[in-house]
């Protein structure tokens, strides 16, 4: 039964994370402390509301470093929703811009959309060799935001016979395409909310869990 540490920084649909974890079998403990978020065989990055109150509030319990070590030693992240969306390199809201947390190249930015949230179930593309898709690739997922990475451009400073695999980016549309999900070595991230997303969620978790 692995061991995961759901990040608890003030923004977050924290209890539903761990219950959803709890279903599928995982041995869950919600806490910002360092120690415990470093050691856990996965770390679950919530977040809900501003990019900017979210990276503050990370910024309040260290979270950067702790996410930028587990990643640098291949430990496991997963992050949810705003918890995806700050994994990129900034963000822009209400015209205020902030910095990331830098791991993928991008801004988020409002959704290029007639009706703004984007909330309720939607499909997802899924990309080739997906694991974490892996039974769900054309099931609906529930969504509930008004940004979002709406490109993805891999760097250019990663030579062509690099060893690391480029990440599998999975797209959604809700009047533009945007970023749904990015899986990136130990790093990977749902724009959805997998915790509200029924029996696929559950799989999705699974399916997370299974290589960590």
């Amino acid at each position: 039964m692995p061991r995961i540490c759901v990040l608890d920084y003030g923004f977050g649909n924290v209890r539903s994370a761990v219950r959803a974890l709890e279903h599928v079998g995982a041995d869950v403990v919600l806490s910002s402390d360092s120690k415990v978020a470093s050691e856990a065989d996965g770390l679950v990055v919530p977040g809900v509301g501003a990019f900017s109150a979210v990276m503050e509030g990370l910024k309040k319990v260290n979270a950067p470093m702790i996410i930028e070590r587990r990643l640098a030693g291949g430990r496991p992240v997963l992050g949810i929703c705003v918890g995806m969306q700050v994994m990129f390199d900034s963000g822009t809201e209400h015209g205020q811009h902030t910095e990331g947390l830098g791991e993928w190249p991008g801004v988020v930015e409002r959704l290029d959309a007639p009706v703004v949230p984007h909330m309720g179930w939607n499909t997802v593309e899924a990309p080739q060799g997906t694991r974490l898709f892996a039974g769900v690739e054309d099931e609906r997922f529930y969504f509930v935001h008004s940004y979002g990475a709406q490109t993805f451009t891999l760097g250019t400073d990663e030579p062509e016979d690099s060893a690391f695999a480029p990440p599998l980016v999975t797209w959604s549309t809700h009047g533009s395409r945007f970023v749904a999900a990015v899986e990136n070595g130990p790093l990977s991230a749902t724009q959805f909310h997998p915790e509200k997303s029924g029996d696929a969620g559950a799989q999705l978790l699974r399916n997370w869990m299974s290589a960590l």
